[in-house]
């Protein structure tokens, strides 16, 4: 594959258009893309039922944040050159069918960015877990080596003020691809849209229950995916996982290269991880790295994660020396290890982890790093899978190397999704062992504050895809420092 080089002109056809109403703008994705396009000159307005932060404040601080949550289909008029629909809407959500009902064009924002980038060499990561920080990753050394790119991440990213970027100079964007449903109306995977020139799949475990009812159809959508990268193009692909391998295997695609990746050769010393070698995968072409270098970031998954953005950042051209110095200052993406506080005895990190392997990997990389501490581990059922009595099993032993166990959900999560009861019981023997279930967000909080009154070298480490219900994390990590 020919290397890509920033700053070269590219002309790319955009669509024509001044007005754009967004659907459920809360979404990690789709207030990003309402902020970048306000940046263009566009007017931008938007509706949603619930807003969380940081699209809250995001959305605030550049005066989009609705006035009031709900839908209000009299601001759909016919005078909207676009509307851009959020996963999050239903497919009876009022504004949606009066904008069908005025033929308005309706993208979702997987259309929207396809058609934004069809010209430029697309890099697209896939994957159960890793897609945030491997994207930011590739980001990051981009940006390092000076090689100007597109992107869309579903995080904040340190150096980046909007987490979505459409350029008319860029050569090269950078996906993070989803691989849930593309809008109400479009029932196929995000990730499917792109057509990615790069693809990288790092890893497949069961999730989105409420759309693949079984893990066969799961699956088939990394298959789906693979059959949809570009000719003569690449796919980069975690071979320590058996379902990935399996996939790959099962593919039959002779005109992409595929590229397997194994956990490179590292130390932990002194609370650093250190990268010894640049083995990003089993080809004979790997170099060895003259130095260790040594990383911001910990743990296993994270590992697997950095070398798959090696192998796509040497599809456009970034050799592994300046991949090394680069990643070297890389501190991470927004929730995922992110460090809240610390002193010499404890540390407090929070993390998005919520699905089963994502539990197992965060928890196992505290343990890892902090050898010597006892692990206070948290979580919280947030999404639609893991507030299914069905899924639950799949998180049993998942929490088992924390010292302390606790796992949160509320009612209010339940009735939004308009999903049944939960025992709290019944959630205690799904995950099994000493595990603490909590519903009261305030309980959780005083019962973690008296395990840190004894001043013992201790870590907290806090996973969800939500907020625990409004706990404040900072504020939490000042009163146990």
């Amino acid at each position: 594959m020919t290397p890509v080089r920033g700053g070269e002109h590219l002309k790319i056809k955009n669509m024509k258009v001044s007005k754009v109403h967004f659907i459920a703008i809360g979404g990690s994705a789709m207030h990003n893309l309402a902020i970048a396009l306000c940046q263009k000159g566009i007017t931008v307005t938007g509706s949603d039922d619930e807003i969380f932060d940081p699209a809250k404040s995001r959305l605030e601080k550049y005066g989009l944040l609705p006035k009031e949550f709900g839908w209000h289909p009299e601001r759909i008029t016919k005078d909207l050159d676009a509307v851009v629909l959020g996963m999050h809407a239903r497919i009876d959500n009022p504004e949606l069918l009066r904008a069908q009902e005025l033929g308005l064009k309706i993208y979702s924002y997987p259309e929207y960015l396809y058609e934004q980038s069809k010209d430029k060499l697309r890099i697209v990561v896939g994957g159960s877990h890793g897609k945030t920080t491997t994207t930011a990753m590739i980001l990051h050394v981009l940006a390092h080596c000076g090689i100007e790119a597109d992107y869309m991440v579903g995080a904040q990213l340190k150096g980046f003020e909007v987490m979505v970027r459409l350029s008319h100079t860029a050569k090269v964007m950078v996906i993070e691809g989803d691989e849930y449903l593309t809008s109400p109306i479009d029932r196929r995977p995000k990730f499917h849209l792109y057509k990615p020139n790069v693809a990288i799949i790092t890893g497949i475990e069961w999730d989105h229950i409420n759309v693949f009812p079984t893990f066969d159809i799961y699956r088939e959508q990394f298959s789906k995916f693979i059959d949809l990268i570009e000719p003569k193009g690449a796919l980069i692909y975690c071979d320590e996982d058996t379902e990935v391998h399996r996939v790959v295997v099962e593919n039959k695609r002779t005109d992409i290269q595929k590229l397997p990746y194994v956990c490179p050769e590292h130390r932990v010393e002194n609370g650093i991880t250190y990268l010894l070698g640049t083995q990003a995968s089993r080809l004979p072409a790997a170099e060895t790295a003259a130095h260790p270098v040594p990383l911001q970031v910990f743990g296993h998954h994270n590992l697997l994660n950095l070398t798959a953005a090696r192998l796509a950042c040497r599809q456009v051209g970034v050799t592994d020396e300046q991949f090394n110095e680069a990643i070297s200052t890389f501190e991470g993406a927004s929730k995922r290890l992110e460090l809240v506080k610390k002193n010499d005895t404890c540390a407090v990190y929070k993390d998005f982890a919520h699905a089963p392997s994502k539990l197992r990997a965060t928890i196992h990389a505290m343990r890892e790093q902090y050898p010597s501490r006892k692990l206070v581990a948290c979580m919280e059922l947030h999404t639609f899978s893991s507030l299914t009595q069905e899924f639950l099993q799949q998180y049993r032993g998942t929490m088992d190397e924390a010292d302390v166990r606790c796992v949160y959900f509320s009612q209010h999560a339940l009735q939004l999704k308009k999903l049944p009861p939960l025992d709290p019981e019944e959630v205690r023997r799904a995950f099994g062992g000493d595990v603490k279930v909590f519903t009261d967000s305030k309980m959780l909080v005083d019962y973690v504050m008296t395990l840190f009154r004894d001043n013992e070298n201790k870590n907290l480490l806090m996973m969800s895809s939500g907020n625990f219900d409004g706990i404040d994390f900072a504020a939490l990590a000042d009163e146990i420092i």
